[in-house]
């Protein structure tokens, strides 16, 4: 029987370098694309690569991207043929630390990141659109959805969504210090890692805020 705690492998998800740092485990991936919010979604217009950064959500074993009903790829999506969708490749990356090494050529990044390709498809059933809505909400701040106001039908009808199932799925991860030549180690240049995190400030109410209400809790929770 298949590994059901893994994504299989194809050609278009083992890397060319650095295989030992591929990860296919869906522990992994999940961690990876639940720790962020931001992807970078690619697909092909008028015969052009393009790439969006855009919010995204999972669901279990999908992604769900929301944009304007205007968006090119949502746009695609929703007139593809026979509702088929569209071919994309979906990206999301942690950068952990800046890794300075003695020669330039070694410079490296610390970092954790996720692909996915597949088809994307328009997704039209109200309740999945909204359950995926909430969930690109509470993805960014976990509690939002059920502290702010449903999207109307009006809203609805603005906005698209489109789900990518994950089954093509790689994930890849850098950790460690630099990796120098045996000759150049006796160079007089520092060397080794700066760590990078990510800090979420002091939250600034806005203006118009009434008077009264406090900052919720799950908000906090984001500064610590």
């Amino acid at each position: 029987m298949p590994d059901q705690t893994a994504y299989p492998q194809t050609p278009r998800t083992i890397p060319t370098r650095s295989r030992d740092r591929a990860h296919y485990d869906r522990e992994s991936v999940h961690a990876i694309l639940d720790g962020a919010y931001l992807c970078h979604l690619g697909f092909v217009r008028d015969g052009a690569p393009v790439v969006l950064p855009t919010l995204y959500a999972r669901v279990g074993e999908r992604l769900y991207v929301h944009g304007s009903t205007g968006s090119r790829p949502l746009r695609a999506a929703a007139t593809a043929p026979d509702d088929s969708g569209i071919d994309v490749c979906l990206t999301v990356t942690h950068v952990d630390g800046l890794v300075l090494a003695r020669s330039a050529f070694h410079h490296s990044l610390n970092y954790r990141s996720v692909l996915v390709h597949g088809r994307a498809v328009d997704v039209r059933d109200e309740d999945e659109r909204r359950i995926a809505l909430d969930a690109i909400v509470d993805q960014v701040v976990p509690g939002r959805s059920a502290d702010s106001r449903p999207a109307n039908a009006k809203e609805l009808a603005a906005t698209a969504v489109i789900a990518l199932d994950l089954r093509e799925v790689s994930a890849k991860v850098r950790t460690g210090g630099p990796n120098d030549e045996p000759e150049d180690l006796a160079l007089p240049y520092w060397t080794g890692v700066v760590p990078v995190q990510q800090r979420y400030g002091t939250p600034e109410p806005a203006e118009d805020l009434a008077e009264g209400i406090a900052v919720p809790e799950y908000v906090s929770r984001l500064v610590g």
